[in-house]
């Protein structure tokens, strides 16, 4: 399972290193120092002295005191700061706390702020990162299965507006990605399902061989129910794509977009049930059935592929209808606060293919509403 998986970028690469236990050696990878078991070193970085470790209450608890005791003993000047857990506190109140301890602990330009936890976290320090000081240095060391295999990779941050998800943020790559699968075994069985929609979510753009091995596999739905060889391949493949796709178009230009296949739709349902009714994987499943339907509708993939998809998805155990009381045109119209909206059309990414998408704006408000209607509780 131990692996450096390079992120190649014109301005700023960086390495994802997958390695169990890796978590009490972070600030050696930090400092240049450790290597896998298998004799695979990290890269030497320079990351001043101060670190602001900023994590939630309930991974702190887990993990905070392994964390700051690897930084300390790695010889980091070590401040923390804990943003209350859940999407609802993913705002620029948020962001101003994280600065007020930045000015507190007096962080440099040649500081380092690290997250240390799922998407939320990830994305909330890496934004803080970014507009600090006009950028400091970023470490992502994701807890969560959907951070590990998405959100820490790929330099995406930012926060939520009241009327859109993301809409708020900076593309800023970190320094580094350290995932230690082993946390994962304190990782509640909803968030693993979560994770798991992102997952799936690769199998369709990407790579067909990883979505073999999900249909494969006899439970999807916990960490318990996987092996620790489709664990490692989930991983692999997932990170590989995702460093694959961002090493060719950085700042979503173009082929980036697919990563946001099933994220159209779903994240009009997180932003119109206040992110407190479905998590952003749940969501996803919702947006990947939807898109399913709608390439479907429009002759672009074939019904029994779709049905392959819905499969998969029920397998997770993840939700494939809308929740109850959504308005079907309340979330047409919320499609239009999409960051992905251009010239007034909302671009989709919809299947061909077991892993192989196209990105389209052709796609008519009629059929939506069809195919929305047929989700709707």
């Amino acid at each position: 399972m131990n692996a450096i998986i390079p992120v190649e970028l014109p301005q700023q690469s960086y390495d994802i290193v997958v390695t169990p236990d890796g978590l009490p050696q972070l600030g050696r990878w930090m400092r240049g120092e450790a290597q896998t078991p298998d004799g695979s070193a990290g890269a030497l970085l320079k990351l001043g002295q101060k670190v602001l470790l900023v994590s939630n209450p309930e991974i702190f608890e887990h993990y905070g005191d392994r964390a700051v005791q690897s930084l300390t003993q790695a010889g980091f000047d070590v401040a923390t700061h804990l943003i209350p857990a859940g999407e609802s506190q993913k705002h620029l109140g948020s962001i101003q706390a994280v600065y007020d301890s930045a000015l507190a602990h007096k962080l440099e330009r040649s500081s380092t702020m690290v997250a240390l936890g799922g998407g939320v976290v990830g994305d909330m320090t890496g934004f803080s990162a970014a507009s600090w000081l006009r950028g400091i240095n970023f470490v992502q060391v994701p807890t969560s299965l959907l951070a590990m295999v998405d959100a820490s990779i790929g330099g995406k941050t930012g926060v939520n507006h009241p009327k859109g998800k993301n809409l708020i943020g900076a593309f800023y790559q970190p320094k580094l990605v350290l995932i230690d699968p082993t946390v994962l075994k304190t990782l509640p069985e909803r968030e693993f399902r979560a994770g798991m929609a992102e997952v799936i979510k690769y199998g369709i753009i990407w790579s067909a061989e990883l979505f073999e091995a999900l249909e494969n596999s006899e439970s999807l739905d916990s960490f318990g129910g996987v092996s620790p060889e489709l664990l490692s391949a989930i991983l692999n493949h997932s990170c590989r794509a995702k460093a694959e796709v961002v090493s060719k178009d950085e700042k979503e230009s173009g082929l980036r977009a697919i990563l946001n296949y099933g994220h159209t739709i779903g994240h009009a349902v997180e932003s119109l049930t206040g992110y407190s009714v479905v998590n952003h994987g749940e969501a996803v499943g919702i947006g990947m059935v939807a898109a399913g339907g709608i390439a479907v509708a429009l002759g672009l993939w074939d019904a029994e592929s779709n049905a392959r998809q819905l499969a998969l998805i029920q397998k997770t155990g993840l939700p494939t209808q809308l929740p109850a009381g959504l308005d079907l045109d309340d979330i047409i119209a919320a499609l239009q606060s999409d960051k992905k909206v251009k010239a007034g059309k909302v671009r989709f990414i919809l299947p061909q293919a077991i892993g192989s998408v196209l990105i389209t704006d052709d796609v008519p408000r009629e059929t939506i509403h069809q195919v929305l209607s047929a989700m709707a509780t």
